[in-house]
């Protein structure tokens, strides 16, 4: 089933969005050309990266 990965998506998310981030997160999958979730992947990471410099 599908490619094999060292890193696994195995957890599903769901959220409920306003118009105006929705259509800043297409506008992202749009310009970066990857996935919704790829997008949410990065902004956690940087989150969680801007959390460790304070």
């Amino acid at each position: 089933m599908g490619r094999p990965t060292d890193n696994p998506k195995d957890i599903s998310l769901k959220v409920r969005l306003d118009k105006e981030t929705a259509e800043k997160l297409d506008e992202c999958v749009e310009e970066l050309e990857v996935s919704k979730a790829e997008i949410v992947r990065r902004g956690v990471h940087k989150v969680h990266d801007d959390l460790k410099k304070k």
